[in-house]
């Protein structure tokens, strides 16, 4: 029967429309390449195997002087001692102690792709209390397993200079100074650590040792670390005696204040479920006599947020809460916000392909997730706002010993057990070549594009020569 307009389908309901998601692309596809008819992955863990010894000793000689800061003599002059002979094309930085080589594959054809794998180098301003044979011999301290970080990746150097000719593009080792502050990324970034082989990586990978289990991987997708800013408050007030505190203008408790309103202010201005920490870490007031009340107070922290956009938000919440309080204790206020570092985001994509490619080398349960992200920060979150990849940690701990009783990264009786170092070294080792593997035989649309540039002798291709390295 013809409905009434005339149109057979008039009498059928609209279709809903639905709202356009976001494409998500497919999962990397996984190579598993191989070595001489072995897996390429069991190759390289067999020879980190062998290499144990040596990596311990690199490690425990960072141990047992370390630096701080941007400034690492001492560190940069061992690392590039333990690279000696290698192929690697080297580059130092200019405005701190850096290293960054670049080691080209023998399969990496024209307009070749990049990998890049990171270790941070600097130790912190903590004593050291461990008792180990190979502690400290200064005031610092390698708190956080950066020592292990930079042994693993002189290792995986080593690792992949065996096998270069099988290597389907470039690999770039980042030698970082300056995560602990004032954040050494940003500045290799500015001096081109991206851009050193020619072409921006397509990838980029850190491994971060950690108090989890030992030989197991862990991972968030998304924001993994939070960012990082420092927060510094002084009052100014009217100094007087302890005796009469109505004729002075008492700094200390205006500041006793601020810092209690201010932990308030964060729950109740924010949603319990936007991960905000601040923590004050410093308190300064008066020169140590008893019956004085001093004419200023100060305090300082560190201000963690997850998401980025919150930022600006905290520091107006911080500005409110401190300019009224003192206020109202006729104190005058100044406040110096800080962000270091920015919010660290993974890759879902590289995070799935690492777990994949450490899974297979290292067996299925080595892998776990994180079940919330952490709140702590890194500065290589700077790189990954430029070039999609990952960021995973790699657990050392005794897995009988109680998490309770394990030191957390930056303690001073932080361990970490060394004898990870060969399977750390072949963990950074095989993702960098499975990667470039995948996009040897999967190629992206970029990397088709360029390769047809190359073909048709298009001008562009030009724009992919590798580029010299700076002279020292």
């Amino acid at each position: 029967m013809e409905s009434p307009s005339g149109n057979p389908y008039s009498q059928l309901k609209p279709k809903r429309k639905l709202p356009r998601q976001g494409q998500q692309l497919p999962p990397l596809p996984y190579v598993a390449s191989t070595i001489e008819g072995r897996s390429a992955g069991e190759v390289f863990r067999e020879t980190g195997t062998a290499m144990v010894e040596e990596l311990q000793e690199l490690r425990r000689t960072l141990h047992r002087h370390p630096e701080i800061g941007l400034e690492l003599p001492r560190t940069q002059k061992a690392v590039l001692n333990a690279l000696e002979g290698l192929p690697l094309e080297i580059t130092l930085g200019q405005d701190l102690s850096s290293v960054t080589a670049v080691m080209r594959g023998g399969k990496r054809g024209e307009r070749a792709v990049s990998v890049l794998l990171r270790a941070d180098m600097d130790a912190l301003a903590v004593k050291e209390r461990t008792g180990s044979p190979f502690a400290s011999t200064n005031e610092y301290m390698h708190a956080c397993g950066h020592d292990l970080h930079t042994a693993a990746l002189v290792g995986a150097a080593h690792i992949l200079s065996q096998h270069r000719e099988e290597i389907a593009g470039d690999v770039i080792f980042m030698f970082q100074p300056g995560e602990e502050g004032p954040g050494g990324a940003d500045i290799m970034i500015d001096e081109g650590v991206l851009d050193v082989a020619g072409r921006r990586p397509i990838a980029a990978y850190g491994l971060h040792v950690g108090p989890q289990d030992r030989g197991t991987f862990h991972y968030i997708n998304g924001p993994t670390m939070a960012s990082s800013s420092n927060l510094a408050v002084t009052v100014y007030g009217k100094g007087g005696h302890g005796s009469r505190p109505h004729d002075a203008v008492d700094p200390v408790t205006c500041l006793a204040e601020i810092i209690t309103s201010l932990q308030t202010a964060i729950t109740r201005r924010f949603d319990a479920l936007e991960p905000i920490v601040l923590t004050v870490t410093n308190l300064r007031a008066g020169d140590g006599a008893f019956n004085a009340i001093p004419d200023q107070a100060s305090f300082s922290a560190t201000v963690r947020v997850l998401r980025d956009e919150q930022i600006n938000a905290v520091r107006q919440v911080i500005g409110e809460v401190t300019s009224n309080i003192a206020a109202a204790h006729r104190c005058s206020v100044e406040v110096d916000f800080e962000v270091l570092y920015p919010t660290t985001k993974t890759n879902a994509r590289e995070n799935q392909f690492a777990a994949t490619v450490w899974g297979a080398q290292f067996g299925p349960d080595s892998i776990r997730q994180f079940e919330a992200p952490m709140m702590a920060s890194e500065d290589f979150g700077a790189v990954l706002a430029q070039v999609p990849g990952s960021f995973f940690w790699l657990g050392t701990a005794n897995p009988q010993t109680p998490y309770a009783q394990r030191e957390w990264n930056h303690s001073p009786l932080a361990r970490f057990d060394d004898s990870i170092l060969g399977d750390q070294a072949a963990a950074l080792a095989s993702i960098a070549f499975e990667r470039l593997a995948t996009e040897d035989q999967h190629p992206s649309t970029i990397t088709k594009a360029a390769r047809t540039a190359v073909k048709t002798g298009s001008p562009s291709a030009k724009a992919g020569e590798p580029v010299k390295a700076p002279e020292d």
